[in-house]
This record gives structure tokens, C-alpha cells and sequence, in this order.
């Protein structure tokens, strides 16, 4: 069965995907996506027996589970289901993911959303505009692989149309080579550009608390599938109403995958978002003097000429070094604990090679 024809292809499957699952087929089981997880066990839809549809069925993912906090299963993942015992025997590899930092000790990445096309950053104008937490939202989004969106949601509340479009110009020159909406809930406005935008792929709503997602997702998919609270006045923040990450079919092709509300968006493994999160500081960078520049007095520096000359914003270059040191930091710390984890691996071979060589001696 092609692809196209394929019952499954709503939800994103292609050949692509086809192939990646052709090694499993053999084992009697059948493709399926992770629409939601919940303590070790999922839900996934799958194509229905008698080749009318889909179905959605419960698995556990004990089979699938390792050590490895990024290889964990997510919403978003294709998967080889044994619908008949009802567990995952395998993740198909991924084509992008959004991962942030954990805030635990560990120095962990945690994966949001796999094979995701596009990543939607909802910011609420009911609040102060965070510029610094828009760049930090992008460079996650361009370093997993999928093309970000910014949505200002709630437009409504800031009816002086000068205003407004103030707001957006100050986040489009934050967010370079990225889409960027003013939409609202309440009046539609550029709600009909925002599905367009999003129609025939996989996208993912990120955003902190109150920013207006579970609305906003409620308006993309047509029903009230997620549940809304209000926000608190004093500083637009709202209760976590998503409390688990939810794949939704749109009415007009793709699905939406909802988040809950995200307090913490810690870098991992980002240089490569730092650097598309902040093109045209790159771009000046090119014309240093030297190549490891390190844009803070260096001679012939470019980035600071350009600082000077006003072609670039003194809040763009802070926010661009804030950022490279947080990621070089939780890289610097990531090593540091993969190299303590070898010593601790090497002491224990180490000693359960004494303790062999003792038996052996023993025996004797």
C-alpha cells in the first residue's frame, strides 16, 4: 500500500516513514504514531483491521525503555506496535525533535516532540513582549530541525493597529528567517494565514502558561478538545489546563501537538539554533579580523562596528552572548558527566575483573 493511500498518511505517514518500519513488518505487527504518553504507556493510532480508517489503542513501552533520557519514547514518534499484547517493540528513528534542558543536576536533555515540521512559539500580547524568551524558544525550534512560527496571540487586547504592528516588527527583527503572526481567538484575525501555514504537516505549540495554546488549539482543530482557564490578571499567567503533551487531527490536514506550558527552556546541544536564532550577528561575525572573535573589544571586530554604526542592536548582541554561554555551559556540564560516568564504568570492570581473576586464582 502506498503511502498516499495509506491509512495512516492523516497523521504524516510516507515513504519515508515506510521504509524505516520495513524491517519490522515481518514480526506481525503494524506502524502506528504516538498521539499521547502517560507513565510508561501510550496511545497510538493505528491502522484499523479492516482497512476503513484508524483506531486508537493503548501500549505499554516497557520493551522500548533504556537509560538514554533522549531515546525515550514522545508524542510524535512512529513506532512497531504489537497491538495483540499491546506494547511498542520499536521507535522508528526520528526525523527531527524538540528537546530542552531538564532543570535536574543530571544535565539531561528531554525530548517534547518528535518528527515535528513545524514549531509553533505562541507569545501572549497580553503581557510585556519577553524578546529574550522568543530567541530562546527560536533557537530550540531551528536546532530541532523543524521551521519556527512565532504566534502573538491574543491581538485583541492591543486594538491601536500602530501598536500592534509595532509589536510584531520588534519580534520579526528577533526572530530572523521565521514566520511571525499576530492572531486572535476572540476575532479570527490571522487565524485563516496560521492554518495555512500549518496544513499537511506535523506542528507542535510551545509556549509558557497562559499564552493562550489550549484556545488556540481548540480554534485550529474546530471543538473544544482542550480544556481552557482563564488568566490571572497581574501578569497574564494561567494553571497548566494541558497537562500532557496530545496529539490533534486539523480539520484541514495535519495534526497539532499541544504542550503544556513551559516554565523552563533550557538550551541543549543548540550552537546550531544560537547561530540561525541570531543570523545577522553570524553574518557580521564573518568579517572579523579573527576568526575566533570574541566580540568584546577584540580589534576589527565586525559585530562591534556594527553595534557602533546602529546596523545591529546592542540587545541582540547581549541576548546572542547570554545564550552561547548557557549552551556552552550545559555542554561543559553534559561532559563532565559523561566523563564521570566512564571512570565509574571503568572502576567497575575494573573490579569485577579482580574479582575474576581472584576466583580463577582460587580455583586452582
Amino acid at each position: 500500500m502506498s503511502s498516499l493511500s495509506h491509512s495512516l498518511a492523516p497523521y504524516g505517514w510516507d515513504e519515508g516513514f515506510a521504509d524505516s518500519y520495513a524491517p519490522h513488518a515481518a514480526e506481525g505487527v503494524v506502524p502506528g504514531r504516538i498521539v499521547r504518553v502517560d507513565r510508561g504507556r501510550c496511545d497510538v493510532v493505528v491502522p484499523a483491521p479492516d482497512g476503513s480508517g484508524v483506531r486508537t489503542v493503548q501500549a505499554d513501552a516497557a520493551l522500548v525503555t533504556t537509560g538514554d533520557p533522549l531515546s525515550v519514547m514522545c508524542t510524535g514518534d512512529w513506532a512497531a506496535v504489537d497491538t495483540v499484547r499491546g506494547y511498542v517493540l520499536a521507535l522508528l528513528p526520528r526525523r527531527t525533535a524538540f528537546v530542552r534542558s531538564t532543570s535536574s543536576k543530571r544535565s539531561e536533555g528531554q525530548v517534547l516532540a518528535a518528527n515535528v515540521d513545524h514549531a509553533v512559539v505562541a507569545v501572549s500580547l497580553a503581557v510585556e513582549l519577553d524578546l529574550g524568551r522568543v530567541e530562546r524558544f527560536l533557537a530550540l525550534a531551528w536546532e530541532s530541525g523543524a521551521e519556527p512560527l512565532v504566534v502573538l496571540t491574543k491581538a485583541d487586547l492591543v486594538p491601536d493597529p500602530v501598536t500592534l504592528g509595532h509589536l510584531v516588527a520588534d519580534t520579526a527583527a528577533a526572530a530572523p528567517g521565521a514566520q511571525v503572526l499576530a492572531v486572535s481567538a476572540e476575532t479570527g484575525e490571522g487565524l485563516d494565514v496560521l492554518a495555512a501555514s500549518l496544513a499537511g504537516g506535523t506542528s507542535v505549540l510551545l509556549g509558557q502558561s497562559g499564552a493562550g495554546k489550549s484556545t488556540l488549539a481548540n480554534v485550529l482543530a474546530g471543538e473544544d478538545v482542550q480544556d481552557v482557564n482563564a488568566a490571572r490578571d497581574r501578569d497574564g499567567k494561567g494553571r497548566h489546563t494541558t497537562t500532557t503533551r496530545t496529539m490533534l487531527r486539523l480539520p484541514f490536514g495535519g495534526v497539532l501537538i499541544d504542550t503544556p506550558g513551559l516554565r523552563g527552556v533550557g538550551l541543549w546541544d543548540a550552537g546550531g539554533g544560537v547561530a540561525q536564532a541570531f543570523a545577522e550577528v553570524e553574518e557580521h561575525a564573518a568579517s572579523c579580523r579573527f576568526h575566533d572573535c570574541g566580540h568584546a573589544g577584540e580589534p576589527g571586530c565586525a559585530v562591534l562596528a556594527a553595534v557602533a554604526d546602529g546596523a545591529l542592536a546592542q540587545r541582540r548582541l547581549d541576548s546572542y552572548r547570554k545564550l552561547l554561554r548557557e549552551n556552552e555551559w550545559i555542554a561543559a556540564r553534559t561532559d563532565a558527566r559523561l566523563r564521570s560516568e566512564i571512570r565509574r564504568d571503568w572502576k567497575r570492570k575494573t573490579a569485577e575483573g579482580r574479582e575474576a581473576a581472584a576466583r580463577k586464582r582460587g580455583g586452582r
